[in-house]
């Protein structure tokens, strides 16, 4: 998995304490299951099994519930006066469950 950052993703990752958590949700649409993905600086939950990453700038710690690592996660910082950590899974910012046959 690459690991492709904005230079305010990693600033905004440092100045909070050098460590990003990256995991993924599901929400029901008219379309079916999406998958997106969440990031913070704090872990969201104790029960949440995180993987360490490798990552240059900062710790990167992620849970995709089970599915296949991407072959890119991109973070950037988004919002003018609340910024926000956003992370995209192969640049998308979110996934259609495969339906089932």
């Amino acid at each position: 998995m690459k690991l492709v950052t904005t230079p305010e993703a990693v600033e905004y990752v440092r100045e909070r304490g050098g460590t990003l958590f990256v995991w993924s949700e599901q929400a029901l649409s008219y379309t079916g299951q999406l998958t997106y993905l969440e990031a913070s600086t704090e872990s969201p939950s104790a029960w949440r099994e995180f993987r360490p990453m490798r990552g240059d700038a900062f710790e990167l710690f992620v849970d995709f519930g089970g599915r296949d690592l991407p072959d890119e996660l991109h973070v950037g910082v988004f919002g003018r006066r609340k910024k926000r950590l956003r992370a995209f899974w192969n640049g998308c910012s979110f996934a259609r469950e495969a339906p089932t046959t």
